[in-house]
């Protein structure tokens, strides 16, 4: 069966099933009913990873700043203010009136204790690393203020704080040397708008409003969680009204059932940025083409990425020329841009001594039609692409082992508009994913992490993504874009970082 016979199977096994089964998810009960289709085994934030957690957290969860999806401001949220006593000591004071969901009134010591528990090793937590990076410990000062205290400069403090440390009450993973690291895992009392009724692990997620909740409290009273790890029966449940929202929807499927009067079609920016790594060092090649930059600048006056962010991505996706996408803080759109030109590049790889062309291998792990379209687009001016399409895993390995001279690879920076984000992971040279070998790259990159002053953040970013750009270490290709098919009843308003918050949702 083909992709498109398939696709016209599953919307009509949908229309089916809506015509034979009774409307019950909606206004009617108050109760928004949300499709996802990785499996939900943890709750605890502090102890997981992936775009699934993070839109749960933000219902259960509640972190000592906001951070405004447009403006990319902090706002008080737990915490009402701060203060720099100086480069490395911070203090904050909060607010007196949160509590937990058991309804614990939170305290400083609860923060202290969190920060602390999750910047040690024995943690073993998925933040540590973030945490780890700056934070030497956390000090109490009064029942409602402390300091931290910072190992070395760090301007993404505050960053840290509003995205990815969810509270915990003093002692909940463990007192006298007995460590219980699932002690939030099931039964979770976090601080957020929506406390815990019932959870079955991989199955469904119950969440009601926290009428004790500090900040403003969600429109929607109930929502509940479902995991439906198939794609057609998510389609089949909102036609049928089984459901309310559902995301990472393909676009040839959100359009076309966007287009019933049972489901709309939502297409939000997403952060997501896909590219084109090139071994500019020469890890597999010495002196293979890629160490030349006129043939990286080939590579980027071939790719038609317009086309492919239009036709291949659709909806928010465009075009863009730089190594970070255009919304992230420092990402200059000064940097040089290699519009698509065939000419142009069969003129280039001439200069650079490769009239007929070379043999390239072109791995690839996901978004088969845009990697099969980069390869055409090489091909096309002379370049026999051998597109190699394999598990992330493998590509993970063979990069870690130097034996990818290019690859087609995307970054979310965990939806952190930021520079900070895409840049130290992909150019810092103890980064397999840097490819540049670039050491005064990779020293301009980290040097923008030693100062808290962000206009100086700013101008060292512009002079590093102007830097990739004109030696063409990448071919950026296009952003990407957040579908979402959700109930013609519901509001759910889309933000610029492609961040689902499902606490900003209500009815019509």
């Amino acid at each position: 069966m083909t992709i498109q016979r398939l696709r016209g199977f599953c919307a009509a096994g949908a229309f089916a099933l809506a015509a034979a089964t009774p409307l019950f998810a909606g206004p009617d009960d108050d109760t928004l009913r949300v499709a996802m289709t990785e499996e939900i085994l943890n709750l605890d934030y502090n102890y997981t990873t992936k775009r699934e957690y993070i839109i749960l957290a933000q219902l259960t969860d509640a972190t000592l700043f906001d951070l405004d999806p447009v403006t990319q401001e902090f706002r008080p949220a737990i915490a009402t203010g701060y203060d720099w006593v100086d480069e490395t000591t911070l203090d904050l004071t909060l607010r007196d009136d949160v509590t937990f969901h058991d309804g614990t009134p939170l305290t400083a010591e609860d923060v202290a204790y969190t920060y602390n528990w999750i910047a040690s090793p024995e943690s073993e937590s998925n933040a540590t690393g973030v945490v780890d990076r700056w934070l030497d410990r956390a000090e109490v000062t009064g029942p409602h203020s402390l300091r931290f205290h910072l190992k070395s400069v760090y301007p993404l403090v505050l960053r840290d704080m509003a995205n990815r440390i969810m509270l915990r009450k003093a002692g909940t993973y463990g007192a006298e040397g007995a460590i219980d690291r699932d002690a939030m895992a099931s039964d979770l009392i976090g601080t957020g708008p929506y406390r815990v009724v019932s959870f079955e692990p991989g199955t469904e997620l119950v969440l009601e409003r926290y009428d004790g909740f500090f900040g403003t409290p969600p429109a929607i009273e109930t929502v509940v969680v479902r995991n439906i790890p198939d794609v057609g029966t998510q389609q089949a449940e909102l036609m049928s009204g089984g459901i309310d929202w559902m995301f990472k929807v393909p676009l040839d499927l959100a359009e076309s059932l966007g287009g019933t009067p049972m489901a709309q079609h939502l297409s939000g920016p997403d952060l997501r940025v896909g590219f084109i790594v090139l071994d500019a060092h020469g890890y597999t090649d010495p002196d293979g083409p890629l160490t030349r930059v006129k043939v990286r600048q080939a590579i980027n006056h071939a790719l038609n990425t317009s086309e492919m962010a239009q036709y291949l991505i659709g909806g928010s996706a465009e075009a863009i020329h730089t190594a970070c996408h255009p919304a992230q803080f420092g990402c200059d759109q000064a940097a040089t841009a290699y519009p698509y030109d065939p000419e142009k590049a069969k003129a280039l790889l001439a200069e650079a001594g490769y009239p007929d062309g070379f043999d390239l291998e072109l791995w690839a792990y996901r978004d088969k039609a845009a990697a099969e379209a980069v390869a055409s687009d090489l091909t096309a001016v002379g370049i026999d692409v051998n597109l190699r399409y394999v598990k992330l895993e493998s590509l993970n390995q063979a990069r870690a082992a130097r034996e990818i001279p290019a690859y087609f690879g995307t970054w979310g920076s965990g939806g952190t508009a930021d520079t900070a984000a895409i840049a130290r992971i992909h150019f810092d040279l103890e980064s397999d994913r840097n490819m540049s070998g670039d050491e005064d790259l990779a020293e301009l990159v980290l040097s923008a992490e030693q100062t808290a002053d962000q206009e100086q953040r700013k101008a060292i970013y512009s002079e590093a993504i102007g830097k990739i750009a004109d030696d063409a270490y990448w071919a950026p290709l296009f952003s990407y874009s957040a579908n979402y098919l959700t109930s013609p009843d519901l509001v759910f308003p889309t933000d610029p970082d492609g961040l689902p918050r499902l606490q900003n949702a209500s009815w019509k």
